[in-house]
């Protein structure tokens, strides 16, 4: 490995460990046996090194919401909604929960606002690459509607989920209760058109 990739598996440590607020480039030099100029010649700041190391570890974790690609359910249906929001709910319980960097970052990014912008435009791709996993079928292409619409109504609902379960996961939705008020939904939209 590279400096760069060095780095960045030096602050994915370091966010585990410390989070956003309290890793210091002096921590992620140490960790990843780099150099402090480094970090600007690769990444530009700490600040973006850190936001693109949260990315790279959510997405290692991504495999997760789909068991890589082997859902058992037929996609588009409650059944694949409930299998889905199972799998992600199931990650928040594991100990070294990546989740609570998410809400970190909701709280601190506008004292890091580029790692805050960064996070944000991965965040609608982030929407973009679940809705096949509820749907079915490829991602949609960037410009696709349905990356403002679907992708985020899921990213929506997945940041409630995920801060409901940091504060409370004794009470926080499980993918029952998820699955049941989505069928309330649709039941009652169906009911207002007939």
């Amino acid at each position: 490995m590279g400096h760069r990739d060095d780095l960045l598996e030096g602050a994915k440590r370091c966010l585990m460990e410390k989070g956003f607020a309290r890793t210091t480039a002096r921590d992620i030099v140490k960790e990843s046996g780099t150099n402090l100029a480094s970090i600007g010649y690769h990444y530009g700041s700490k600040d973006l090194l850190l936001a693109q190391a949260y990315i790279a570890l959510v997405e290692e974790h991504s495999d997760d919401f789909d068991r890589g690609g082997e859902l058992a359910t037929p996609a588009g249906s409650l059944e694949r909604f409930h299998e889905v929001w199972s799998n992600v709910i199931d990650t928040m319980g594991k100990p070294g929960s990546i989740w609570h960097l998410g809400m970190e970052m909701m709280v601190i990014g506008d004292k890091m606002p580029a790692a805050r912008d960064f996070v944000a435009t991965a965040q609608r791709e982030g929407g973009r690459g679940v809705i096949p996993m509820f749907l079915g079928g490829e991602e949609p292409p960037a410009d696709d509607p349905s990356v403002d619409t679907l992708g985020k109504l899921y990213m929506t609902l997945m940041a409630g989920v995920i801060a409901q379960h940091m504060l409370d996961p004794e009470t926080a939705p499980t993918a029952d209760e998820l699955t049941s008020g989505m069928r309330q939904l649709i039941e009652a939209a169906r009911a207002s058109q007939a």
